[in-house]
């Protein structure tokens, strides 16, 4: 029985919408791509988590491979639950240190003789220090963008009514910047729960353990069942905090400061406590970034770590040779070949991703900002931000267990270099999109228009027209990228093997077998890739390619 003529006539009617639309074919491949990369893992972990497996049978005597089950989830809720955040620990380690744990003494001991408390040398109370120390930058640009928007007639017209400035501030000021404040409590909160480095180095030595250490021992342990588990809770933890900032932005209609009537931001002048604050402000930094960075450099010259005086100083531990009695057996840094494997690994991790990232980020741009107002362009736009939900080790624990072996027609990745790049990149991609949306929305439709009469094709209308007009949004995806790959932990520890080991790993191996001087050492010569693959981006690309990173 044949079609209808009228059917016949509108389906081919689709296809040739389809055809001057790329952007809607290139959504749906887009959709099922990133569908794959993020939300099949998810359900595929929570049927792991539901079900027995193999390394179960030896703690179940009746369990049966691939049967339901609830045991994972009994076993975990009855049992315990720029710089990277775990250089600041490394700093802490070496003023706080007591001899209690390890042997040796911080220099707050050496130098005045006091020792730190077990409460403040590890636990609790340094990781949060530590972490605050690390994602006040977050807020910081988040709040400092919203501040810079608020409109200062309203600030004036509040000081005009007789309102004293902490009046004006509780009042006007941070109702307006309410969104920034929720966006920063979000971001920081996530990705504080889903922390490895931190905790594992300033917790662990006093058995305080996070749900991402919990983790990292579960996966050690071969309970992949558990660990699944507390990855799901890490997500729902995420979640949760996502939804209530969105329920209380939501109470309110409306954050516009900038309107069709005209706006003026002006600076706040502080008058005589100009530079008390300038003051404190660049103490602040200089005990938060340089401070560490030079007690780390002082570090790795130490013979011995608890010996701070001049005789002690040495530069074995960077240019010596294999001596079993130092540092068991260890070479100098520039003359380790495991180092210069690991440094070589990172660099080619941080440009696949950031190389992938930068053309992801724009293409996902272009099919949301082209399509917007479809549902091809609402669902890409959410599956390429539901990365941003999952905490980093809960991530690695989820494509851990997906990849260990034969999806279809992929083959096992687990052990392999694409593994490490793959979830980098899918990991990263709500950054990259914001870039390459906000660059494809400062394109005008027309440009492309005129290429499209002309018949020239929508790959080289991409290649000519837009990829030119959106280079700082490509740049702002790789740099963002590189910087997060070079110095993640959290997010690929659990899917190392020695032959893709990088200095992130290399870094946490030699403290966990407490050598310290090389530990830092490796963590300073990350410092200085980061820091000139920034210095290097602004040198030839321009500041716009750094500042779309503000503005996205």
């Amino acid at each position: 029985m044949s079609e209808p003529p009228l059917q016949t006539a509108d389906f081919k009617l689709s296809l040739a919408k389809l055809r001057y639309r790329p952007y809607n074919i290139l959504s749906i491949i887009l959709i099922v791509l990133l569908a794959f990369l993020v939300l099949f893992p998810l359900f595929q972990i929570i049927y792991t988590s539901l079900t027995y497996q193999s390394n179960d049978l030896r703690l179940v005597r009746d369990a049966q491979v691939g049967a339901f089950t609830f045991f994972h989830y009994s076993r975990v809720f009855v049992g315990k639950l720029a710089m990277p955040s775990w250089v600041m620990a490394l700093a802490w380690q070496l003023i706080f240190r007591n001899n209690k744990i390890g042997g040796a003494t911080g220099m707050l001991t050496a130098f005045f003789g006091v020792e730190a408390p077990d409460w403040v040398s590890y636990g609790a109370f340094p990781i949060i220090i530590c972490l605050a120390l690390h994602y006040y930058a977050y807020s910081y640009l988040l709040v400092s963008g919203a501040l810079a928007t608020i409109n200062s007639e309203l600030e004036e017209a509040g000081s005009l009514s007789g309102l004293k400035r902490l009046r004006v501030m509780k009042s006007i000021t941070f109702p307006l910047v309410l969104p920034a404040l929720g966006s920063s409590f979000v971001l920081t909160f996530s990705r504080s729960m889903g922390t490895f480095g931190t905790p594992a180095l300033l917790g662990l030595p006093v058995r305080f353990f996070t749900i991402p250490t919990q983790i990292y021992a579960s996966i050690n342990s071969r309970n992949t069942g558990d660990s699944f588990v507390l990855a799901l809770v890490l997500v729902f933890l995420a979640a949760i905090a996502i939804y209530i900032n969105s329920k209380i932005i939501g109470k309110r209609k409306s954050f516009v400061t900038m309107g069709g009537k005209g706006f003026r931001s002006r600076l706040n002048q502080l008058g005589r406590w100009k530079k008390v604050v300038t003051a404190a402000v660049f103490i602040f930094l200089f005990f938060v970034i340089i401070v560490p960075v030079l007690l780390l450099a002082w570090s790795t010259l130490m013979m011995k770590t608890d010996d701070y005086s001049l005789s002690n100083i040495t530069t074995h531990y960077w240019f010596g040779k294999s001596n079993i009695n130092i540092a068991g057996g260890q070479e100098g840094i520039f003359r380790n070949p495991g180092i210069w494997r690991g440094v070589w690994n990172s660099i080619r991790l941080g440009v696949s991703a950031a190389l992938i990232n930068g053309f992801a980020g724009l293409l996902i741009g272009y099919a949301v900002v082209r399509g917007r107002g479809t549902w091809f362009s609402k669902a890409l736009e959410t599956v390429s931000f539901a990365p941003y939900v999952f905490p980093s080790i809960a991530m690695g624990a989820i494509y851990l267990g997906m990849f260990a072996h034969r999806i279809g027609p992929i083959p096992a990745l687990y052990g392999t270099f694409i593994l490490i790049v793959l979830i980098v990149v899918v990991k990263n991609m709500p950054f990259s999109s914001r870039t390459g949306i906000s660059a494809i929305l400062q394109i005008d439709k027309s440009l492309e228009e005129v290429a499209q009469l002309e018949g020239i094709r929508w790959f080289k209308r991409f290649r000519l027209v837009l990829f030119p007009l959106a280079r700082s949004g490509f740049f702002s995806g790789m740099i963002l990228t590189f910087i997060t790959a070079m110095r993640e932990l959290s997010l690929i520890i659990l899917l190392i093997t020695p032959g893709t080991r990088v200095l992130t790993t290399i870094i946490f191996a030699y403290n966990d077998q407490d050598q310290v001087q090389h530990a830092n050492g490796v963590t300073l010569i990350l410092l200085l890739i980061i820091v000139s693959a920034n210095f290097i981006v602004r040198k030839f690309f321009g500041s716009k390619s750094v500042l779309g990173l503000k503005e996205s």
